[in-house]
């Protein structure tokens, strides 16, 4: 005989606590659209805003000049009844071509003709030294903590201020790295004090999601090497950290994102408001590229929105060098994850 629905125990039925279970999941639901649809209406207007920028409807389609030149002031003027829009070193030419034009008023615009090359390098060179820098110790410190280092207070409170390090604010990390490498060690503003203070910074993520891989490589395969004769040193490099990359490289994918949107450490430590030369250009000797100062993308955003007079000539370079910036970001943060794929694929247990 068939159960009514009044006498099954299996249906669910309104009650003050269902009613309000069903409102706590839509006020969860909807808090995740909104923040999902800020951050679509964020990167949305940088795509829709930065793309106008660095691409055109002529061939090559793309702004070459915005990618491959440093940035300019531009000047704005009329000459015999025609608008134009140049960079600084275009009117100084269209000035000895036309000795009239040297009386046509002009207005200026600062940083907001040229292109953003000297900042792409910048912030490249940045980002690939500081993780660099940030992987060798970080794995180095994980490895002891993991394999070498007994349990006991000093350990544990290394860990706790481990994880401490990764809450300070990053300007914190900038003033750091300002009295140590810049005045104390003597290195100035330059590559090689902007590489180990962002190094620093995001080192405690580095060991702490190491060290976890680390814990995650079954200890049988340290038991089965060192029963075969293998030493500790042997055992990690051969039978560890091979498995353990895949997430060491998740580690670095975390790093490369906060690194290279910092602006704070990097304006005490490496980076100009303009530099015409890269790092490379007119060295005296190959020492003096890791003491040269550098132009960098998230600075050159704070100064063109902050610094200087906002306009519609500032805003396209303003969207336009995020816009680059981003997809920098994401090449950098995608190889590593290609990088990660193919090691698990590689690695398996």
């Amino acid at each position: 005989m068939a159960l009514s629905d009044t006498g099954n125990p299996f249906i669910k039925r309104s009650n003050p606590a269902t009613r309000w279970e069903q409102r706590v999941f839509w006020a969860f639901r909807m808090a995740t659209y909104l923040v999902l649809f800020c951050g679509l209406s964020v990167f949305g207007t940088i795509f829709f805003k930065g793309s106008g920028t660095l691409f055109k409807s002529e061939f090559p389609f793309i702004n070459t000049t915005f990618l491959t030149e440093a940035p300019e002031t531009l000047h704005v003027f009329s000459y015999e009844g025609k608008d134009y829009e140049m960079g600084d070193s275009e009117f100084r030419e269209f000035k000895e071509a036309n000795p009239a034009a040297a009386k046509v008023r002009t207005a200026s615009y600062v940083y907001s003709a040229g292109g953003i090359w000297p900042c792409i390098v910048g912030t490249v060179l940045l980002v690939v030294g500081s993780m660099t820098i940030a992987l060798i110790l970080g794995v180095c410190a994980a490895v002891y903590l993991n394999e070498y280092a007994k349990e006991g207070r000093f350990i544990r409170f290394v860990r706790l201020a481990i994880l401490n390090l990764a809450g300070v604010p990053s300007i914190v990390f900038g003033l750091f790295g300002f009295g140590m490498f810049v005045n104390f060690f003597g290195w100035n503003v330059s590559l090689l004090a902007g590489w180990f203070t962002l190094a620093f910074m995001v080192l405690p993520v580095v060991i702490t999601a190491s060290e976890e891989s680390l814990k995650a490589v079954p200890k049988g395969f340290r038991e089965g090497s060192l029963a075969l004769g293998a030493t500790r040193w042997q055992t990690i490099r051969k039978n560890v950290l091979p498995y353990a990359l895949p997430g060491i490289l998740t580690s670095s994918i975390l790093g490369i994102a906060r690194v290279a949107g910092e602006t704070a450490p990097i304006m005490f430590t490496a980076a100009y408001v303009v530099r015409d030369k890269l790092p490379w250009e007119d060295l005296k000797n190959a020492g003096d590229f890791f003491f040269q100062g550098v132009m960098a993308l998230p600075y050159h955003i704070y100064v063109v929105s902050s610094k200087i007079p906002q306009n519609e000539y500032t805003e396209r370079v303003q969207y336009g060098t995020a816009f680059v910036f981003l997809m920098i970001v994401a090449s950098i943060a995608a190889t590593s994850i290609l990088l990660r794929n193919h090691l698990r694929n590689r690695y398996k247990w």
